[in-house]
C-alpha cells in the first residue's frame, strides 16, 4: 500500500513542477536581462548619433545624448567628443535585481564639423 502511494503519477508531477518552477524563473529573468542589454544598446547608437550631430554643429553633445535616452540609462551616461568629430557614448545597462551586472555597451558617431 505504502509502495502504491510512492509511484502515484500526481506527486511525480507535483514533484517535477517544483523543480522546474525555479528553471522556468531562471531562463525568463535571463531573458529579460538580454532584453535590458539589447535595448541599452540600441539607445546608445541613438544617442551617439545625437551627440555627434550635436558637436559637429557646436552644441553640447552630452545634453543631446542625454534627450535621446530613457531615464534609466542616463545615471550611468558618459560622452566623450573629440575635435575631428568623434563622439564616443557609454551607458551603464539595468540590471534585475539579484542579477550581476551586466556591464556597460558603447557606440561611437562621426560627423564632421560644421562650423
Amino acid at each position: 500500500m505504502a509502495m502504491a502511494r510512492l509511484r502515484d503519477p500526481a506527486g511525480q508531477a507535483t514533484v517535477e513542477l517544483v523543480v522546474l518552477l525555479p528553471c522556468l524563473v531562471a531562463v525568463l529573468a535571463a531573458l529579460w536581462q538580454l532584453a535590458l542589454v539589447g535595448y541599452a544598446s540600441w539607445a546608445v547608437h541613438a544617442a551617439a548619433r545625437a551627440a555627434a550631430r550635436a558637436h559637429a554643429v557646436g552644441d553640447d553633445p552630452g545634453r543631446a545624448a542625454r534627450d535621446h535616452l530613457a531615464a534609466v540609462l542616463e545615471p550611468g551616461l558618459h560622452v566623450a567628443s573629440s575635435a575631428g568629430g568623434d563622439v564616443r557614448v557609454s551607458v551603464r545597462v539595468p540590471r534585475l535585481p539579484g542579477l550581476p551586472s551586466p556591464g556597460h555597451v558603447h557606440a561611437s558617431a562621426h560627423f564632421e564639423p560644421q562650423s
